[in-house]
């Protein structure tokens, strides 16, 4: 376990103390995420930028908001977690992410990127109509500046004279960045001449008092002329600094303290960082260690995994789809490889469109592009969705444009409440003229991705992380009709998605003790198979779903019953308030009940409720 010095003691080590610091922390990084998985690279290019902001300001006393928050991993040792830090993104562990329900060292919920700006906007405001002394710091990184609530934030940033704002430029997102956001940054970067004269003028300045005053009109001119092109940060009225080495601890702590010290912001200090700096094997290839299952931490040899998967299996398809659809267009918000879209970039690089982490610009691209009679795939997590939701109500469904979201890492994810898709069906169901495939198996995706390209109305597929650990062949599919799989005369389970194979499983428990249950892989949740929900109407009913209990299958089959009769029901789903916690995924359904033999049991608990 590594160890971290108090906070007294931190604040009076030298730069080679601190360097030996950030190199211990970088290799309890690797040890750590190559042990548990999670996010690698970006936290390892961010830990000096990290290591100086807390040696600099009175963290968390002046409060620390990240952006995109993987990158923090540094922080959580610095904050009193170093004895725990062997159990970040085990369940009962330390999550992956910053949140104050964790350590009231964190500030603010961090999981989903573009937000910081904006709440140390506020927490600058707030603070200062308090009369709380110190700086609020945001602390960007990984794309943040390509997300357009940045920009938002950006825009009423001017006047805080207490706000700082780093950005952590490593040029990419999980990917490479892209977009005008950063090909400019990228310009900024390359103004190497102005960074020389300003460092001369500066000199000369210190031993001309009369133009020493005059020196911030002198700056701004500088960038103005010189810098290609002229700081739009400066416009915005933010003062821009940089760029500046973000790996140097030299250069970052006297600049960080010019910063605490001398200027009454808001200041923006852009800092150049390597994503997957002192990993050789993460330097090599930030983008496939940005986030990982495990891996070997001296070779980086990722864990074995499936040869299969959902995401593996809609790329294929796609691709496979492009060859006889000219028309058929691909875009994702960062996500290219997470979505499985590489294959499809590679064959059609035209007709694939990585729009930065912009879902909302992703969703009205795709409404454009509809319009003018190309057929387009938005491949999103699900969780990310839900900041395009009114782009989705208001541009795709209202006009019945024809575009098909493709929504991975449906369900609960190793990574915690920030990145659960167990929301997505509660708001999408209510959409006017959507339909709604959930997919038990990847052969089924890739049957049900068929379908969809002869449906002329916005539509959902929606499926997990991973793989469905079943390869039977589906039966044909038709619109709005659902699959039996299995039939018994006791009990009826309607599951979604990969849900059926833990139905099936609890059936061949419950035959154990002489309960025959029918299993229903439900496949659309809209519209709804209301021919086989009145068939099965009179017998007990259970549903099975890796969504929230309230607006997903158990709801819509209710609602579909509720015109007949009442019928017995129970919801096996996630039916708490309170955020499901990160970790093994396995060991979270064993925990909440939906497991198969945990599933059968509540199923004969069930039985024994209703009256004869």
């Amino acid at each position: 376990m590594i160890e971290i010095p108090e906070k007294a003691d931190f604040k009076r080590f030298d730069i080679a103390q601190l360097e030996k610091l950030c190199a211990d922390m970088r290799q309890e990084i690797i040890r750590t995420v190559a042990a548990n998985g999670g996010h690698l690279s970006s936290s390892l290019g961010c830990v000096e930028v990290i290591t100086a902001l807390h040696y600099v300001f009175d963290i968390p006393a002046e409060p620390l908001v990240f952006d995109v928050g993987h990158q923090a991993l540094a922080h959580k040792l610095l904050t009193g977690r170093a004895a725990e830090f062997a159990t970040l993104r085990q369940k009962g562990g330390i999550s992956g992410f910053p949140s104050p329900l964790e350590s009231s060292a964190d500030t603010g919920i961090s999981g989903h990127a573009g937000v910081a700006i904006s709440q140390a906007v506020g927490l600058a405001d707030g603070r200062a109509a308090n009369a709380v002394p110190g700086k609020v710091i945001a602390l960007l990184g990984d794309g943040a500046m390509t997300c357009g609530v940045s920009w938002e934030g950006l825009t009423s940033a001017a006047g805080r004279k207490n706000l700082v704002i780093i950005l952590n430029d490593n040029n990419m997102a999980i990917a490479r960045n892209v977009g005008a956001t950063a090909r400019y940054l990228s310009r900024i970067i390359s103004g190497a001449r102005y960074n020389r004269l300003k460092e001369k003028v500066r000199l000369f300045l210190q031993t001309h008092k009369t133009l020493y005053r005059a020196a911030d009109k002198i700056d701004d001119f500088l960038k103005s002329a010189l810098m290609p092109p002229s700081t739009i940060f400066q416009e915005l009225g933010v003062r821009y600094i940089g760029p500046v080495h973000g790996h140097d601890l030299a250069e970052l702590i006297p600049l960080f303290r010019q910063v605490r010290d001398n200027i009454n912001g808001p200041v923006l200090v852009h800092v150049i960082t390597q994503k997957g700096k002192g990993c050789p094997f993460a330097e090599k290839d930030p983008e496939l260690y940005h986030g990982i299952g495990g891996c070997d931490p001296v070779t980086g040899e990722m864990k074995k995994s499936s040869s299969t998967s959902f995401s593996k299996a809609f790329g294929e398809k796609l691709t496979e789809l492009g060859k006889t659809h000219p028309e058929l267009e691909a875009i994702t918000a960062s996500m290219l490889d997470g979505t499985g879209l590489t294959p499809f970039k590679n064959a059609y690089p035209e007709r694939c469109h990585d729009v930065g982490i912009e879902e909302e610009h992703a969703v009205a691209y795709a409404a454009g592009l509809a319009m003018a009679h190309r057929r387009v795939v938005v491949a999103l997590y699900s969780t990310f969705a839900q900041r395009a939701l009114d782009n989705i109500y208001h541009d795709v469904a209202l006009a019945k444009l024809p575009v098909i979201f493709a929504l991975d890492r449906a369900g609960i994810v190793a990574d915690g409440p920030t990145h659960h898709g167990i929301y997505d069906l509660g708001f999408l169901r209510q959409m006017p003229n959507m339909e709604i495939l959930a997919p038990a198996t990847e052969l089924e995706l890739k049957a049900m991705l068929d379908y969809l390209m002869t449906v002329n109305t916005p539509a959902v597929i929606r499926y997990p992380r991973g793989t469905s650990r079943c390869e039977r062949i589906p039966s044909p599919i038709e619109r709005g009709k659902a699959e039996v799989l299995r039939e018994g005369k006791d009990l009826v389970i309607w599951a979604l998605g990969t849900m059926t194979q833990t139905a099936l499983e609890s059936a061949e428990i419950l035959a154990g003790s002489g309960i025959q249950a029918t299993v229903i892989n439900a496949r659309f949740v809209k519209p709804f198979d209301i021919g086989l929900a009145r068939r099965f109407a009179a017998i007990p009913t259970v549903t099975l779903e890796d969504h929230h209990t309230s607006g997903g299958l158990g709801a819509a089959l209710e609602e579909t019953l509720s015109a007949i009769r009442h019928v017995p029901l129970l919801r096996c789903g996630w039916s708490i308030d309170s955020p499901i916690p990160h970790g093994n995924t396995d060991q979270i359904k064993m925990q909440y009940q939906l497991d198969a033999a945990s599933v059968a049991a509540r199923a004969k608990n069930f039985l024994t409720t209703i009256p004869e």
